[in-house]
């Protein structure tokens, strides 16, 4: 009987606290006390300006969405920066591949796709041609001297990709603070090289490039170049001039880097220098890795860009919406196809570590009944419709002793353990641990949906039941949002 109270007393206090706390359930917990508010970048997705986006930065963008959104969950104030490569050698190949073969109308119409045919195509120049590659550096060259000519056709290439990709992030639901790109540092990577130097870091090779020794004992294997032999800057150079001008700028606490794992070097390198210049503050940089997605492709064959993905998603989500008794009913099925879809995506994902490599599977992401996306948002928009068809009264009107059946218990109990799981994601800003806890947390509610019935129920049990599964949509929507999901209430 007092073991029964008890348990009585603990279900009223789970509802209560997922109710009164609302987005901020589980983050009120002893786990997170005394968390100090931090400033934290967090630079992620960094696609390269003219080339369409590529499905390789999907993963930067949603993981790094994914840690801004924990982040920020956390209390702490998060700076959410998209750092384009919109500088280097292959913006010489697209001046002298465009001053050949490039058309304005082309450029205007379809700017990411006829720039991505360029430079396909004085790739291949290049490579039987040395005066297309001669050109290329001659283009580079004019402007890092600041050209004006190269420079006007450079920012427009600039513009009209940037405005593209806003577009890609607006049916991501992603959005940044800061819009940079290492064209921004063109100028400022001469200033790290006169520090290397003063500091006697900086040596210069036969071949007239310069480095930075890193092994400390003259081993030119274990050097970074930061300096081509013509003068020009290179990626390290300038993310060098960037992490310190953000140092300058915005005094972080923490700063995180969301690439691909075949970066770890660069970024090591980086972080290093960094040091031997003297900044302690380096300490503070984080690079995030992940690995590759192998055989994603469309119906049409391989696939090179992310917004032919986003299109297949939404295609074949409504495909299998069709079978749905309900999806006559929805009012902009499209989108709610396209919600699902990427909810399928990001499931996937996230479900393993972010360093591992892992093979893409349109069938299997697409099951509603499994452990995916889809089955996240069919679980949601099912307790969405229970709510919409019961009235809700008020929780403390509620009789918790109703919910001490074996289903109803196992979901209080998890919904207790939800505190821990985003204690774990926020040590080593993994998802996994919120995608497993959401999953089974779906499931749990699968079997407690066909035994818990609301309908036929007297009043007192039906209210009860009805507040647990309010409380786990509340939960499940929380949890979904972290991920970069947008939860549907119908599909």
């Amino acid at each position: 009987m007092a073991c029964a109270f008890r348990r009585s007393i603990a279900s009223q206090t789970v509802l209560q606290e997922v109710f009164e706390d609302g987005a901020h359930y589980g983050l009120k917990s002893e786990l997170f006390s005394g968390l100090p508010q931090k400033k934290v970048l967090v630079d992620f997705s960094s696609p390269n300006i003219a080339k369409k986006f590529h499905v390789g930065h999907l993963r930067s963008t949603i993981v790094g969405n994914f840690i801004a959104n924990l982040k920020e969950a956390l209390g702490h104030q998060v700076t959410r920066i998209n750092y384009f490569g919109d500088w280097g050698m292959q913006f010489g190949l697209l001046g002298a591949g465009f001053q050949l073969f490039g058309y304005e109308e082309k450029l205007q119409s379809s700017p990411l796709q006829h720039l991505f045919e360029i430079y396909v195509q004085v790739n291949k120049e290049a490579a039987d041609d040395e005066n297309v590659e001669k050109s290329a550096r001659e283009f580079f060259r004019q402007m890092e001297a600041g050209d004006e000519q190269a420079l006007s056709l450079w920012q427009k290439f600039r513009d009209l990709s940037i405005k593209e990709y806003v577009q890609i992030y607006k049916r991501l639901g992603v959005h940044f603070d800061e819009y940079s790109g290492e064209s921004f540092y063109r100028e400022k990577y001469r200033e790290v090289l006169r520090l290397l130097d003063k500091k006697g870091l900086l040596q210069r090779t036969k071949k007239g490039t310069a480095i930075v020794d890193l092994s400390g004992k003259g081993d030119s294997s274990l050097s970074c170049t930061v300096m081509r032999s013509d003068g020009t800057s290179l990626y390290a150079t300038r993310d060098l001039a960037a992490a310190i001008d953000r140092m300058n700028k915005y005094n972080f606490d923490s700063m995180i880097y969301v690439t691909d794992k075949g970066q770890q070097d660069h970024f090591q390198h980086v972080f290093q220098i960094l040091r031997l210049m003297g900044y302690e503050w380096a300490e503070r940089c984080q690079h995030v890795p992940f690995g590759v997605v192998q055989g994603m492709k469309t119906r049409r064959g391989d696939v090179t860009f992310l917004e032919d993905v986003i299109n297949e998603t939404r295609l074949r989500m409504l495909e299998n919406m069709a079978f749905s008794k309900t999806t006559k009913d929805l009012e902009n099925p499209h989108e709610i196809a396209e919600r699902v879809g990427l909810a399928a995506l990001i499931i996937q994902d996230f479900k393993g570590y972010l360093l591992s490599d892992y093979k893409f599977n349109w069938d299997r992401i697409f099951q509603s009944r499994g452990d995916t996306g889809v089955f996240l948002q069919y679980t949601h928009a099912r307790l969405s419709s229970l709510e919409e068809t019961f009235e809700c009264g008020h929780l403390r009107n509620i009789n918790a002793a109703c919910l001490q059946d074996p289903q109803s218990v196992s979901i209080l109990q998890h919904l207790l353990r939800y505190d821990e799981v985003l204690y774990k994601s926020s040590q080593d800003l993994q998802p996994r641990h919120i995608v497993s806890y959401l999953l089974t947390l779906s499931h749990l509610t699968a079997v407690a949906h066909k035994t818990l019935h609301i309908k036929g129920s007297l009043p007192e049990v039906a209210e009860a039941r009805l507040h647990l599964f309010k409380a786990v949509r509340s939960v499940l929507a929380n949890g979904m949002k972290l991920l970069g999901i947008t939860p549907v209430s119908r599909m």
